[in-house]
């Protein structure tokens, strides 16, 4: 029985990924690239939606690699899983034109993530990249005829929104493309910044103090977790409601360690804040040190990693170039002689 296919993407939009990125989503990809024939990419003309990504073409390009690098560096083998940078096939752009074809424009608006953050740039500002994005992602999606995308609940909308648009395009046309479904993980580790533990860990937050950035020196991330909000008792337990920062630790700690929280909790029983952010620090600092060194190793041959990103984007456009013949030939598009 061959194995479903799965196809998730990151964007290169920062000099590193964050914990919050790590346990909320890459280390599910890691398990996934077993037990799946699991497609991953750096979506960097996603990440075109940003300014910055458009006014440094060297960062951006460095960015790109570094993202790449990271995933490998984190766990992601290139002799497991197809890994690629999303722009270096040229599929991506020709399916979501088509599919951008066949969306209405009431549809394309009520996505939340456009509202969201139009409403925050100003309408006027907010460009039509941004607009798009969610029809590009089903273009991602589809292109490879995944039958999963691991995401996060936030993404779920986007998910419905390929979904109907490959029902749409097959209902007209026959069954020309793999209809997704979203894997949503439960089971993965939600972190919260730091300074505020009700928040989301996000690059997008006003104040980086509460972001852990997997390639931060050690001393900036120890300084940082030593920093951490939490509350005005002694007890170390985990309650989010009441003690949302102690309760943020024990969720890195145990997702770090394999420990329960139950353990964790008889772990520090006793014991005071200090000894148990030192304890997460530590914690955090010495399962990333590898997490570095290859990371070192990797950037320091940019000309390899280069070579096993292109043989990725081979194996990717492979696929790629078979489900757009499908679908020119479905619409009638004439092929080149």
């Amino acid at each position: 029985m061959s194995k479903k296919r799965v196809l998730s993407g990151i964007q290169p939009t920062a000099d590193s990924f964050h914990l919050g990125n790590y346990l909320g989503a890459i280390k599910q990809w890691v398990a996934m690239q077993e037990t799946h024939d699991a497609f991953y990419c750096v979506v960097d003309l996603h990440a075109l939606t940003l300014s910055t990504s458009q006014t440094d073409p060297k960062l951006f390009r460095k960015r790109s690699l570094v993202a790449a690098a990271q995933l490998m560096a984190l766990g992601l083998d290139p002799e497991k899983c197809t890994l690629f940078i999303q722009s270096q096939v040229v599929q991506h752009n020709q399916l979501a034109w088509v599919l951008e074809c066949m969306t209405g424009f009431g549809e394309a608006s009520r996505m939340t993530q456009f509202k969201d953050k139009s409403q925050k740039a100003g309408a006027d500002r907010a460009v039509v990249g941004l607009f798009t994005y969610p029809i590009l992602q089903a273009a991602d999606i589809m292109l490879y005829d995944a039958n999963y995308v691991p995401v996060g609940e936030d993404q779920r909308q986007h998910i419905e929104l390929t979904r109907d648009l490959g029902q749409r395009f097959n209902s007209l046309y026959g069954e020309q493309l793999v209809i997704p479904e979203p894997f949503i993980t439960k089971a993965a580790a939600k972190i919260n910044d730091l300074q505020d533990p009700t928040a989301k860990m996000s690059k997008s937050a006003q104040s980086l103090a509460g972001v852990i950035d997997i390639l931060d020196a050690p001393e900036v991330n120890i300084k940082k977790i030593k920093s951490a909000v939490t509350d005005t008792e002694r007890e170390i337990r985990f309650d989010e409601k009441n003690k949302a920062g102690i309760s943020n630790l024990l969720t890195i700690y145990t997702a770090l360690t394999g420990k329960s929280i139950s353990e964790a909790e008889s772990e520090f029983a006793g014991k005071g804040y200090g000894d148990f952010k030192g304890a997460v620090a530590e914690t955090v600092v010495t399962y990333f040190a590898p997490v570095r060194e290859r990371m070192s190793e990797l950037m320091s041959d940019e000309a390899e990693l280069q070579r096993m990103l292109k043989r990725g984007a081979e194996k990717a456009e492979a696929v790629a170039s078979q489900t757009l013949k499908r679908v020119y030939d479905a619409l009638g598009v004439v092929p080149r002689g």
